[in-house]
């Protein structure tokens, strides 16, 4: 059965290091977004973790949030942001209810989306269009389930399904998403433990109306 796992899983993956989806770098599709020029206006990062992507886009000016439910990511998204002297602002906040002004023009989504259960992620979305402003563009990367099984995955029909009302979904296509290989999954899959691997994902834009 499918169900969202708990804060404190999350808490526990960051103080002991093993998170797989901390690579120590924004995700390589996440910088392809700004470069191409997809991160406009008052950015939102929801679910950042240890804070690479936060960290990435206020080095280079933008106006950007970044949120997440663990306090232990938080610290260590606070201390990068420290230790490469930037500016960044971090906050602790449920995704799925993140107020009820509309205030971002950009979200990013990097494999937040996909660890949420059914009855969450509709939660989620909803949360999304309330704190967006219209005309606002949501940016999902998330693992695809013709992955290899490291973490969470799911399919186009779930995204589809999801952004399907009070959204326009412009993109969903294929791409990869970075992550350090763990021990088992290394010994299931024959990668090197400890290496960067990238595996399959989905990256969607999604835009509210």
């Amino acid at each position: 059965m499918e169900t969202t796992p708990s804060r404190s899983i999350f808490d526990s993956a960051y103080e002991s290091n093993s998170a797989p989806w901390v690579i120590g770098e924004p995700q390589p599709a996440i910088v392809a977004l700004e470069r191409d020029g997809w991160i406009r206006g008052t950015v939102l990062d929801a679910g950042c973790g240890s804070g690479e992507h936060t960290i990435h886009l206020a080095a280079l000016g933008y106006d950007i949030r970044g949120v997440d439910l663990s306090v232990r990511a938080l610290e260590q998204a606070r201390e990068n942001a420290s230790r490469q002297q930037v500016a960044a602002r971090f906050e602790v906040a449920d995704a799925l209810h993140l107020g009820d002004v509309p205030r971002f023009d950009t979200v990013i989504d990097s494999a937040l989306f996909h660890v949420f259960d059914a009855a969450d992620r509709a939660r989620y979305v909803r949360s999304l269009h309330t704190v967006c402003r219209p005309g606002a563009v949501v940016h999902v990367l998330a693992l695809s389930d013709a992955g290899p099984g490291i973490g969470p995955e799911v399919s186009d029909a779930v995204i589809r399904d999801a952004f399907a009302d009070g959204w326009t979904l412009e993109e969903l296509q294929p791409s990869r998403y970075r992550v350090i290989v763990g021990a088992e999954d290394g010994a299931r899959l024959d990668l090197q433990v400890g290496a960067p691997a990238d595996v399959i994902a989905w990256l969607a834009r999604a835009r509210r109306n």
